[in-house]
């Protein structure tokens, strides 16, 4: 009998385009860090790996702030119609994981 693998989180089926979306942007941002990668181990002035490291980390935001609008959207939004009232506090810790 094989044990069953328990996951530590909630899954969400997203809809085709969001997924896409936000795939697009997630190939992107991996693509900028290998870049900068490239630039430290070649030794490029700090300041334009400064600017590029900047680039990724609004495209990151980004990418955060895409995915709490679809989860208040979706997932609180149901959640709080059925009487779920923690989703206000998983909500608000989300919110404040990517807003530091």
């Amino acid at each position: 009998m094989a044990k069953e693998k328990k996951a530590c989180y909630k899954n969400k089926a997203r809809p085709d385009e969001e997924l896409k979306d936000l795939l697009h942007r997630l190939n992107r941002i991996e693509g900028q860090v290998r870049g900068i990668k490239k630039m430290v181990e070649e030794s490029v002035y700090c300041p334009d790996i400064m600017i590029q490291i900047g680039a990724v980390t609004s495209a990151l935001n980004s990418v955060g702030r895409i995915l709490l609008l679809s989860h208040v959207n979706t997932c609180v939004w149901n959640d709080l119609k059925t009487g779920k009232k923690e989703a206000l506090d998983e909500i608000i810790s989300a919110f404040n994981k990517i807003a530091k």
